[in-house]
């Protein structure tokens, strides 16, 4: 066999390698003008109730891109001049907290043939023994809008973003500008999750996540605001209480999810 046909061989099964590792969608749309997949991760995918409605939800989100493919097309044609859109819609478990609480990051990935692809997230809280997403409500006292919580939240939030745009060196654009959404109120603070902990089964804390564009400009990408039980003490019901504990565990921090 010729050197050639060596490094050939190797590419192939290098190749084939990559493309066996891709995991195929849980839930997939392909067509001439979209290619739309959402992919669950076993975890999820090991609890019936939770992939269902996970999967519900993708599907309509791919079925929503489909029809609003197919507007574009008819409106412009020329859009679609470099092939169809490829979209990914990805959720993936954050942590676990309780036995049964949990935290969930949505990923949506879109390209429709823009200056760039486009890139959003968002989480769910699932409560494994009711079966049904909750909110962070049951954990404080109080979650009221301009309530001393959230304000606390809040406040806690832009000091961990200042700090997260420091280490990227970006701290000039940490500006009241690109916080003017960030509000406090549930519906504005940011999409949450429960920190994994060092202590079995506990949360350390709340993680923020923010897509492009949300804090800062999309060259800076996504960020996570981090928010530590402590912070949050004063604020706590017993049951949240009973859930929080221990420390953010070293490195989380460094995978921005």
């Amino acid at each position: 066999m010729t050197k050639l046909s060596v490094v050939l061989a190797l590419s192939a099964i290098s190749f084939q390698a990559v493309f066996a590792a891709d995991p195929r969608p849980d839930a997939a749309i392909k067509t001439k003008i979209i290619d739309a997949g959402v992919f669950l991760d076993d975890k999820i995918k090991a609890d019936p109730a939770l992939a269902a409605d996970c999967l519900a939800e993708g599907r309509a989100w791919a079925e929503k891109n489909r029809a609003d493919a197919e507007k574009e097309r008819k409106q412009d044609p020329q859009m679609f001049r470099n092939g169809a859109w490829s979209m990914e819609r990805r959720y993936e478990t954050r942590s676990v907290v309780d036995g049964h609480y949990v935290s969930i990051v949505r990923s949506d990935y879109m390209d429709t043939g823009g200056a760039h692809p486009n890139s959003d997230v968002n989480t769910i809280l699932w409560d494994k023994s009711a079966n049904k997403r909750i909110s962070i409500r049951p954990f404080f006292t109080e979650t009221a809008d301009d309530g001393p919580t959230m304000k606390a939240m809040v406040e806690a939030v832009i000091a961990s973003l200042n700090v997260e745009k420091k280490k990227r060196d970006t701290s000039e654009t940490a500006t009241a500008e690109w916080y003017k959404d960030v509000k406090p109120t549930l519906l504005k603070i940011g999409a949450v999750t429960l920190a994994p902990s060092t202590v079995s089964g506990k949360s350390s804390g709340l993680t923020f996540h923010y897509p492009p564009y949300a804090v800062g400009p999309y060259v800076e990408g996504e960020y996570v605001a981090f928010v530590p039980w402590e912070t949050l003490k004063p604020y706590l019901t017993p049951e949240g209480a009973s859930i929080f504990g221990g420390a953010r565990p070293k490195g989380d921090d460094d995978g921005q999810q």
